[in-house]
């Protein structure tokens, strides 16, 4: 395991999600502050876009238009080059519980996942599905079955989508078609048993790592957030953690993304908890920044 001193790059959030390294700046999403942002350079943050939704998943179209989740009111929206913001498409339709995270590949297309079920009211889990949404804003489900879909990446072939499934404790893979469709399931990681379908708190209790927001590096490793243990993980293709990094007392870690100049500052969002009547009303978010020894690959 390495050693990883981190430094606070940005505090005052109410609970930041979704990092990412974008023209040379880093961007992120403050869920219960509404808002996506930008770091400037000296360090103070800048608001590009508010998002009365909820903001979540980030990503970007082959013109430069900003893609942003809405959570609440299930949506994708854009902004365009010139500013303008508009709706992406609905996913209201396709989705379980709120939207949440988003990769956007080389093409355009976009991968949103949904919680499932009611989280802040700790409803009990239930499968849901991953969807895809195309160019033209087409929304297509492209893969079902699955625990909590939250942090996914694609390789730098363009060629493999890997999505964590939160309450599955597991990574699972794709062949990305030319089309866009989804085939050769199979499961990346198996992190810990997949607990059996039942309420949040039993579910809950009997996982060992749930698979938060994530990033891939050049060794086709995943540094990937663990969401009930105040960590970060790298984790090997089958499941192996090879190193981690652990939050500072009284937080945990919910989202990383790699980045910066060189693709090796791991950039990671801590908050206390993630329950909205906790962090809505709170800013104890922050951002943090390590430096670790293999860049970034692939997407986001």
């Amino acid at each position: 395991m390495g050693d990883h001193s981190l430094r606070t790059a940005l505090t005052g959030g109410r609970f930041f999600e979704s990092p990412r390294w974008h023209d040379g700046r880093w961007w992120l999403s403050d869920f219960y502050d509404h808002r996506v942002l930008v770091l400037n350079p000296d360090g103070s943050a800048e608001t590009v876009l508010v998002v009365p939704g909820q903001p979540s998943g980030l990503g970007w179209m082959p013109d430069g238009s900003l893609l942003v989740v809405s959570m609440r009111d299930q949506r994708v929206l854009r902004r365009h080059p010139d500013g303008a913001v508009t709706e992406h498409a609905a996913l209201s339709e396709q989705s379980e519980g709120h939207t949440n995270d988003m990769v956007v590949d080389a093409e355009g297309r976009a991968w949103v996942g949904d919680f499932g079920f009611d989280l802040m009211s700790m409803g009990d889990p239930s499968p849901t599905s991953l969807k895809r949404v195309d160019p033209d804003g087409t929304v297509t489900v492209a893969a079902e079955g699955l625990l909590f879909p939250n942090g996914m990446a694609i390789t730098p072939d363009g060629t493999t989508l890997i999505a964590g499934e939160s309450a599955g404790s597991r990574y699972t893979a794709w062949t990305i078609q030319p089309d866009g469709s989804l085939t050769d399931h199979r499961i990346w990681a198996q992190l810990g048993p997949t607990p059996p379908l039942g309420s949040f708190a039993e579910m809950i209790a009997q996982l060992q790592v749930a698979p938060d927001g994530c990033t891939l590096d050049a060794e086709h490793h995943l540094w990937a957030a663990d969401a009930l243990f105040g960590r970060c993980i790298r984790i090997a293709p089958g499941g192996e953690v090879v190193d981690e990094i652990r939050a500072p007392d009284g937080l945990g870690m919910f989202a990383c993304m790699l980045g910066g100049e060189d693709g090796r500052d791991l950039m990671i969002c801590a908050a206390p908890d993630f329950f909205e009547h906790k962090r809505a009303h709170s800013r104890d978010a922050v951002l943090l920044s390590t430096r670790v020894d293999v860049p970034h690959a692939g997407l986001p």
